[in-house]
C-alpha cells in the first residue's frame, strides 16, 4: 500500500483556525479543537508510546467507580495486598466524603459557577464533538453557475452544443473525382455520408524520419478502402482535427459524435502477417476503443495487408479484442442489440474501468486514476504531428456515454475533469460516491478517489449522503452537506451515562454518603451524649462504608437508556477489557459493555450465532497482523453504538464524516486535516450504524485532498 506524504520537514508552515485567524508551527501533525476552533499538535495515546507526540493510555474515569470495582475484585487475605486493599478503601471513604464536603460548602456561601465550560465536561449533549475548520478558499471550479470559479472558460465552451449532429471537418472527394479535400462547409457536411475510421497509431506509423511517409501511405490505404465501400467521405484524426488548441478541444469533446453519425466505422487494423490476434489485441488496448465501437451504428474492419473489408458484430469484436476481461464482456452484452441491459450507473461504471486499462495498455493495472499515459498510447485516438494529448485523456473517452459534457482542456488532469464530469451529471454522483469508498491501495494525489473498495462494494451500491461543491485547484472535492465529528486521541474521557429508573438503585445510591454522617455523629455524641449510641451510630456508618463499594456499583447498573457520544482513538491494538476499564472503570458485568463490530473493517469477523455480533477473535489478528504491513494499526472506540474497531492507516485520523450508506450501514470516511493545505486527506473508511450519524452536527464545506 503506497501512502500519500502530506508535509516537507524542512520549514514551517501557516495555517489558519475556524475564523481565518493566521498563526505558524511546525511540521507536526495538528487538528482543530472541537471547543475552541484553534489549530493545535495532536497527542496521540498509544499501547507502546514513541516519540514526543505519543503518550501512555490514560483516562478520566470517575475514581469512586474504579475504586469500587477494585475492591470487589481484589481479595484483602492474599498476602501483602491487606494493606494496599485498606489503603484503597480508606481512599474510597474519603471519596464518598468529598460531595458531602462540597454540599455544604455550597449551601454555606450559596456559590455560582459563573466560569466556562470546561473543554473535558463530563455533560451528556446527545452529540460528538464537532469539526470546526471550514474550507476557506476559491473554487477552480463549481457546480452551481452561481459560485465563482477560477477556471478559465474559453469562449468557445461557452458556446458548444451538448450533441453534435455532424462532424465540423470531414475529407471529401471533389466532383471531379481526382482528389479528396478538407471541408469545414457545414451545408456540405450534413449532406455527406461518411465513414469514421478507427486504428492504433503504433500499428500506422514510427515517431522519427519516417513518420511522415508512413502517414501518407496509410492515407492512401484508407481512402481506397473508403471508395471500395462505395463512400466518398470519411473522418480520419489525421486530417480531420483541429489545428488550434480551441479546435482541438472541440473536437475532442465531439469525438463521440462523429462515431455516432457515421455510416460505419471502419477499423484499421495491423498487418495480418505480424499475427491477427495480436493486431486485435493491440487494437482493443486504445483509450478511445469504446466510444468508437459502442456508438458506432456499423462496424467492419481490414488488416492493412489485405484488401477485404469484412462486416462485424459488437459480439464477434467482444471475442477478437476483449477476450481477457468479464467487464467488457458485460459492457458488450448491454450494448448488443439490447441484450442483457445493465443500469446506467453500472454501465458506465464499468465503461471507465475498462477505459482507465486500455490507458494502461501493457502495464499493471493501477488502482487509482492512472498518470497522464505516454504519447504513443493517445495515438489510439487522434494524433497528429502537433497534437498535444491531454492529461484527462481517459475521462474525455468516457464522457461520450454521458448525457452531459465537459469542454476539454489541457492543462486539468484526470481527477479535476472526472469531477466535473460527476458534477456535470448529477444523477450518476460518480464522485460523491467516491467519496465512500477506499481502495485497497491509495496513490499520490488521489485522496478521494477510488477504483475499488476493500470492502468489495460496487460504485453503485452506494447512496451517497453529500453534494460536490466544486473541485480546488489542487483536485481536492469541496464536500456540502456532511455531518462530522471530531475524534479524541490524547485520552479517554469521563463517559457520562444514564440509566433505566430505578427505586432500588437510587435508594442504593444515597446510602453510601450516610455512613460518614452515622459517624461523624457518633463521634460527637460519645462524650456529651451518650458513649452507647455514639458507638452504635459509628459501627453503622462503618458497615455501611464496607457495603459501600457494592452498593455505589449497584446503582450505577441497569439498562443503559444514554451515554454521551465520543469518537476515541487509540494507537495500537486494545483489548476489549482495557477500554471497558478505561472508559466505565472496570468490567463488572453490570456495567455498559463494549462489542467488537461484525462487518464494519477489514479485521471484522462475526460469530456464528443467532446473534449479530462481532467475534473476540478479531483482537488476536489484529495483533497478529499489527507485526507487519503498511502504516499503523489503529483502534476505534464509538461510545454512542458501545463498538470497537481496528483499522490501518498511516496517520492517526482526527475527523470523522458520514457520507454515504452502503449494505445497512453508513459509510463514515476518517480523516487528517492537513492545515496549510485547508484540505482533510482519506485515512480509512469504515462501515457503522448509519443511525450514529444523527448524533453528528452538520458542518460547512469541508476540502477533501
Amino acid at each position: 500500500m503506497r501512502w500519500l506524504p502530506l508535509t516537507h520537514q524542512d520549514s514551517n508552515i501557516t495555517c489558519s483556525n475556524d475564523i481565518g485567524i493566521l498563526t505558524t508551527h511546525g511540521q507536526e501533525q495538528r487538528y482543530i479543537s472541537p471547543t475552541t476552533g484553534i489549530c493545535r499538535k495532536l497527542i496521540v495515546q498509544a499501547v507502546a508510546p514513541s516519540g514526543k507526540f505519543e503518550v501512555a493510555i490514560k483516562n478520566h474515569t470517575n475514581d469512586a467507580s474504579k475504586l469500587a470495582i477494585w475492591l470487589l475484585t481484589h481479595s484483602p487475605f492474599k498476602g501483602w495486598i491487606i494493606f494496599e486493599w485498606i489503603a484503597k478503601s480508606v481512599w474510597f471513604a474519603l471519596k464518598l466524603l468529598w460531595p458531602i464536603v462540597w454540599f455544604i460548602v455550597e449551601l454555606y456561601f450559596n456559590a455560582s459557577d459563573d466560569s466556562e465550560d470546561d473543554t473535558d465536561s463530563s455533560s451528556n449533549t446527545g452529540y460528538y464533538k464537532p469539526y470546526l475548520r471550514q474550507f476557506q478558499g476559491q473554487l477552480w471550479a463549481a457546480r452551481s453557475r452561481m459560485e465563482h470559479s477560477s477556471r478559465i472558460i474559453e469562449e468557445t465552451e461557452i458556446n458548444t452544443r451538448t450533441h453534435a449532429c455532424y462532424p465540423r471537418v470531414l475529407m471529401i472527394r471533389s466532383p471531379n473525382r481526382k482528389e479528396w479535400v478538407r471541408c469545414v462547409d457545414r451545408d456540405i457536411i450534413i449532406h455527406a455520408k461518411y465513414i469514421a475510421i478507427s486504428y492504433r497509431a503504433t500499428d500506422v506509423y514510427s515517431w522519427g524520419s519516417r513518420e511522415k511517409k508512413e502517414k501518407a501511405q496509410f492515407t492512401d490505404e484508407v481512402r481506397a478502402a473508403v471508395l471500395g465501400q462505395q463512400f466518398n467521405a470519411y473522418w480520419l484524426d489525421l486530417e480531420c482535427l483541429g489545428e488550434t488548441p480551441s479546435e482541438e478541444n472541440l473536437d475532442v469533446y465531439c469525438m463521440s459524435d462523429v462515431y455516432r453519425r457515421a455510416e460505419t466505422t471502419l477499423i484499421m487494423l495491423g498487418r495480418a502477417d505480424s499475427g491477427e490476434k495480436e493486431c486485435w489485441m493491440s487494437w482493443g488496448g486504445r483509450v478511445w476503443t469504446f466510444p468508437e465501437a459502442l456508438l458506432s451504428s456499423r462496424l467492419c474492419y481490414k488488416f492493412r495487408d489485405r484488401e477485404e473489408v469484412e462486416s462485424l458484430s459488437l459480439f464477434q469484436l467482444a471475442n477478437l479484442a476483449y477476450t481477457d476481461s468479464e467487464d467488457e464482456q458485460a459492457i458488450v452484452n448491454a450494448y448488443a442489440n439490447g441484450k442483457d441491459p445493465l443500469e446506467r450507473l453500472e454501465r458506465l461504471t464499468l465503461l471507465k474501468s475498462a477505459i482507465w486499462r486500455r490507458a494502461m495498455a501493457g502495464f499493471p493495472t493501477p488502482s487509482g486514476p492512472p498518470p497522464p499515459p505516454k504519447s504513443h498510447m493517445i495515438g489510439e485516438g487522434p494524433v497528429t504531428g502537433g497534437y498535444k494529448p491531454h492529461k484527462a485523456e481517459q475521462v474525455y473517452a468516457l464522457m461520450g456515454f454521458f448525457e452531459h459534457r465537459i469542454q476539454p482542456n489541457h492543462d486539468e488532469d484526470e481527477l479535476r475533469a472526472l469531477a466535473r464530469l460527476s458534477m456535470a451529471n448529477d444523477s450518476d454522483r460518480i464522485a460523491d460516491r467516491m467519496v465512500s469508498m477506499f481502495p485497497s491501495t491509495t496513490t499520490p494525489g488521489a485522496c478521494w478517489y477510488a477504483d475499488s473498495d476493500i470492502y468489495d462494494a460496487n460504485l453503485w451500491d452506494i447512496v451517497p449522503e453529500i453534494q460536490v461543491a466544486g473541485v480546488t485547484e489542487n483536485g481536492a472535492l469541496v464536500l456540502d452537506g456532511c455531518r462530522a465529528a471530531a475524534i479524541r486521541w490524547k485520552d479517554f474521557p469521563e463517559i457520562p451515562f444514564a440509566t433505566t429508573l430505578s427505586l432500588k438503585r437510587k435508594i442504593a445510591g444515597f446510602i453510601p454518603y450516610f455512613s460518614w454522617p452515622f459517624i461523624v455523629i457518633g463521634l460527637g455524641i460519645i462524650p456529651n451524649t451518650s458513649r452507647a449510641g455514639g458507638i452504635a451510630l459509628i459501627v453503622i456508618g462503618l458497615f455501611l462504608l464496607f457495603l459501600s463499594p457494592r452498593l455505589f456499583l449497584y446503582s450505577k447498573s441497569g439498562r443503559i437508556i444514554g451515554k454521551q457520544p465520543w469518537l476515541i482513538g487509540v494507537k495500537g491494538v486494545v483489548d476489549r477489557g482495557t477500554v471497558e476499564s478505561h472508559l466505565y472503570g472496570g468490567t463488572i458485568a453490570h456495567f455498559p459493555r463494549m462489542y467488537f463490530t461484525p462487518s464494519g473493517s477489514l479485521f471484522s469477523k462475526p460469530e456464528q450465532f443467532s446473534r449479530r455480533i462481532g467475534s473476540d477473535e478479531q483482537y488476536k489478528d489484529a495483533k497478529e497482523q499489527e507485526k507487519s504491513g503498511p502504516g499503523h494499526m489503529y483502534t476505534l472506540i464509538d461510545t454512542c453504538s458501545s463498538t470497537m474497531y481496528y483499522f490501518r492507516a498511516e496517520r492517526p485520523p482526527t475527523v470523522c464524516i458520514f457520507a454515504g450508506r452502503e449494505g445497512g450501514l453508513g459509510r463514515f470516511v476518517l480523516c487528517s486535516e492537513s492545515c496549510q493545505a485547508n484540505e482533510l486527506h482519506k485515512e480509512m473508511v469504515l462501515r457503522m450504524p448509519t443511525e450514529i450519524s444523527q448524533r453528528m452536527d452538520l458542518c460547512g464545506w469541508v476540502a477533501l485532498g
